[in-house]
């Protein structure tokens, strides 16, 4: 619980009116990964699509996992982000329902455990398992599945070490032989089979019912829902008609995506990883709200959340508002 104190002050200073928080007038401030369970994020702002909906009025800040990005959102640094629900869902309880509300899915499936030598959970004993951050959406499922396989993490008095790592020196220390493993979203986990040797043990799919669950989920601040709601709702139809292009050609938007990401992670990825990381990505609006309340019940047995009633942290309005029109 090393992180509940600096959450549990930035969120009070959220709810008292956090400084940093800006003005109606003012750009909406959108976080997002270079992830290609992002993909939405990376097409809107590159092609300008998310600028055109809100008039130019946007602002973007990049992050490497949730946690991170749910600290500036409680701290009025961000109005609205892309981000994993394990994060979304622990900042929710932390701040008694208050902070925020998942407004939009955005992917579902794509991550997973990828393994140098481990043919079964047992060989992860003693060895030491990647996640992209402490209590981020892949950090949770890996300590819930090792709970779940008899292998509790050292945290947890268990014989795995879990390791929180930034994706790319998760990939550098995976090919030197230093971590065992990892579980991490795409396209990290394709590039540890294309570029570092290593195999999938577990597809985070196969642990889900009808293989869904959501990767990624569009968040928004209860300042912006309160008093940025035309902002916000312009925000929610560009992710929607980002949403159906990806759905209507998937090919064509995984090349815009792998563009963008190539822009920021220093080149593309080879067609082939790309088609490999994607074929485990399913683009989605629904926020897969069962699912997400599950997760955020694992982010409480874990102690990585506190107590309290998941079942409020998604506001379904602007869609059904949007689809009414």
């Amino acid at each position: 619980m090393r992180r509940r104190a600096p959450l549990l002050a930035l969120a009070l200073s959220a709810a008292l009116g956090c400084s940093r928080a800006k003005g109606p007038d003012a750009p909406l401030r959108l976080g997002y990964f270079p992830n290609v369970t992002h993909a939405q994020a990376l097409v809107g702002v590159d092609d300008g699509t998310f600028a055109r909906a809100l008039s130019g009025r946007l602002e973007t800040r990049m992050f490497n996992a949730g946690p991170a990005a749910m600290e500036a959102l409680l701290a009025g640094d961000l109005d609205a982000s892309y981000v994993g629900p394990g994060p979304a869902a622990i900042a929710f309880l932390r701040t008694h329902g208050e902070a925020l509300r998942v407004v939009a899915g955005a992917a579902s499936g794509g991550a997973a455990l990828v393994v140098k030598d481990a043919r079964a959970p047992k060989d992860l004993a003693g060895k030491r398992v990647a996640s992209p951050q402490l209590g981020n959406t892949q950090d949770v499922a890996l300590r819930m599945w090792l709970r779940q396989q008899g292998l509790q993490d050292a945290r947890g008095q268990g014989p795995v070490e879990v390791t929180p790592l930034a994706n790319p020196d998760i990939l550098a220390l995976f090919a030197r032989g230093d971590l065992a493993g990892a579980w991490v979203p795409e396209p990290w986990a394709a590039r540890l089979v294309a570029e570092a040797g290593g195999r999938i043990l577990v597809d985070e799919r196969s642990l889900w019912p009808e293989g869904r669950f959501p990767i990624t989920v569009l968040v928004v601040s209860a300042r912006a829902l309160e008093r940025r709601r035309a902002d916000v709702i312009a925000l929610v139809r560009a992710h929607l008609e980002l949403t159906r292009r990806w759905e209507a050609d998937r090919a064509a938007f995984a090349r815009l995506a792998n563009a963008a990401y190539g822009k920021r992670a220093g080149k593309a990825l080879p067609d082939a990883v790309l088609l490999d990381a994607l074929s485990r990505v399913e683009p989605v609006s629904d926020p897969l709200p069962r699912q997400l309340e599950r997760m955020a019940r694992d982010a409480q047995e874990l102690g990585f959340a506190p107590k309290g009633d998941p079942s409020g942290i998604v506001d379904a309005t602007m869609l059904q508002e949007i689809a009414r029109r």
